[in-house]
């Protein structure tokens, strides 16, 4: 059975034109690497749990920012590792200087025996369209393709 995820795709309108909320990976793996490994703040939820529920638990870990207002479901998208991604997107704004990022001990370097606490992710941006879709995780462009027809 492939791992799922559950997410929130912030999205806003500036000067009539859509902005997207992605943010990026922590740990010193993904470091100095930028197109394609941006995404929706997300994370695995267990089968009993509501994913939107786990959506929302998964934003506010991410980001330290709690969500409430009227969230749009999208059709799952499955990422090239298998993962499915659940999401929902929802209009909204926030302060990317504002983040906090909750925390792992992750093995670094491979194998050593040594262990390093890294944020889950580093940073938060704001991203036009155009932008998006080449900063994004490549599975998840289908999300921004759902989001653009349904808007």
């Amino acid at each position: 059975m492939p791992k799922r995820a559950a997410g929130i795709l912030l999205f806003r309108k500036k000067k009539n034109a859509l902005q997207f909320f992605l943010v990026h990976p922590g740990g010193p793996y993904w470091k100095n690497k930028d197109e394609g490994v941006w995404t929706i703040p997300k994370g695995e939820y267990e089968t009993d749990e509501d994913p939107l529920h786990a959506a929302l638990r998964e934003f506010q870990e991410e980001t330290g920012i709690a969500l409430e207002g009227d969230f749009i479901p999208l059709e799952p998208v499955r990422q090239k590792s298998g993962k499915i991604v659940q999401a929902w997107a929802m209009e909204g704004d926030l302060d990317t200087s504002k983040l906090i990022s909750n925390t792992f001990l992750l093995e670094w370097p491979p194998k050593s025996g040594m262990f390093v606490e890294v944020p889950e992710v580093d940073r938060g941006e704001w991203f036009g369209e155009k932008e998006a879709r080449q900063k994004i995780n490549q599975g998840q462009i289908g999300l921004i393709d759902q989001l653009t027809t349904i808007l």
